[in-house]
């Protein structure tokens, strides 16, 4: 099974919502739609689903042209971040309802449900009704509703966000297992970077209607092809600045480097550089890590790490560490920048160099 996207765009009063838009999605893994909100992702979602119209481009599934069929006749399951469920129903009925609807047999509609019960756990919760569940057990029986169906295509709208950040963690893993060996193409959309790297696959970046980079997530998330791109996958947001280089070394104002790896062969001349904030860190990790100082703005302790974000001349940066540190708000504090982690920009923010993830 594969889903083209085909030059679709999105227009709504006058207004381009989506740029146009190329896609080629497949099966045996998941293929992320990342971006801040407002990106576009569940606009791009709703139109492969058959929810919005396109106004331009065509939607192809399996070598089928389905741009102009109603969701019902694509043979999809969408899941939404919020718990969408039958009310009076029970789950076992929840689950069954897109069986029942396509006129199948008792028997297999029973077996059906029973064997998604199964895997998300909610057998011991088939006769109950939604209010009588938790948030995690209804969006398990959405889940299995999609599982049941059998669809070409299974489409995640950030459909963890409602959840506590433990039934999240653990959904989040099970999640690419569920889907395997299913035959269908599964897109899930989410605005955390570290949820699209842990669900591995393909990642579209989204961001301002378009799909600023496609490809493996591991490669992109180490190789942004643009500072848009590197911003997108970045939470907290990458650190940039403008530097010159000048024969073996880059500066940054009174603050200099050598020159090494990738960045050795760049031209002379002024550039962006971008870091992201695990690499810049309050002590210093390597012999040829750069000294900073900056004064701290905001401090925040997240389980065992710790965030600073500090101003740098006219810039303000974010460092993130592991442990506890006795930042103070209102005065400066070291920082140590690896110039070996460093991503260097065209000024209009195309990609000319990298460094490490």
């Amino acid at each position: 099974m594969t889903l083209q996207v085909n030059n679709i765009t999105k227009v709504v009063d006058g207004q381009v919502h989506i740029k146009p838009t190329t896609l080629t999605l497949e099966t045996g893994h998941f293929n992320v739609l990342l971006g801040q909100t407002g990106a576009g992702k569940t606009s791009l979602i709703k139109m492969m689903a058959g929810l919005d119209p396109i106004a331009d481009g065509q939607i192809i599934m399996d070598g089928q042209d389905v741009s102009a069929l109603s969701t019902q006749k694509r043979n999809i399951s969408l899941v939404h971040q919020f718990f969408v469920n039958y009310p009076h129903f029970t789950v076992f009925d929840n689950i069954a309802s897109p069986l029942k609807v396509a006129g199948m047999a008792k028997s297999e509609i029973q077996g059906r449900v029973e064997e998604a019960a199964d895997i998300l756990q909610l057998r011991p919760m088939l006769n109950r009704r939604p209010h009588e569940l938790s948030g995690g057990q209804q969006q398990r029986t959405a889940l299995a509703r999609a599982i049941a169906k059998e669809s070409r295509a299974v489409f995640l709208d950030e459909p963890l966000a409602n959840l506590d950040y433990k039934l999240r963690e653990e959904l989040r893993e099970q999640l690419p297992e569920l889907f395997a060996g299913r035959g269908a193409v599964v897109v899930y959309a989410t605005s955390e970077p570290e949820e699209a790297l842990l669900l591995g696959g393909y990642t579209g970046l989204m961001d301002d209607g378009h799909v600023v980079q496609f490809g493996r997530t591991a490669d992109i998330y180490r190789t942004p092809a643009s500072l848009m791109a590197a911003s997108v996958f970045s939470d907290p947001p990458i650190n940039t600045a403008n530097v010159h280089k000048a024969g073996d070394v880059i500066s940054m104002g009174a603050i200099s480097w050598n020159a090494s790896g990738p960045a050795a062969g760049l031209a002379d001349g002024p550039y962006v550089v971008a870091v992201r904030p695990h690499h810049v860190t309050p002590v210093a990790t390597a012999a040829n890590t750069v000294p900073l100082s900056g004064e701290v703005l905001v401090t925040e302790l997240s389980g065992s790490e710790s965030s600073a974000h500090f101003r740098l001349k006219e810039d303000d940066w974010v460092s993130l560490s592991h442990g506890v540190h006795p930042y103070q708000v209102g005065e400066d504090h070291p920082f140590y920048l690896d110039p070996d982690a460093c991503f260097y920009f065209a000024p209009d923010g195309a990609t000319v160099a990298k460094g490490a993830a």
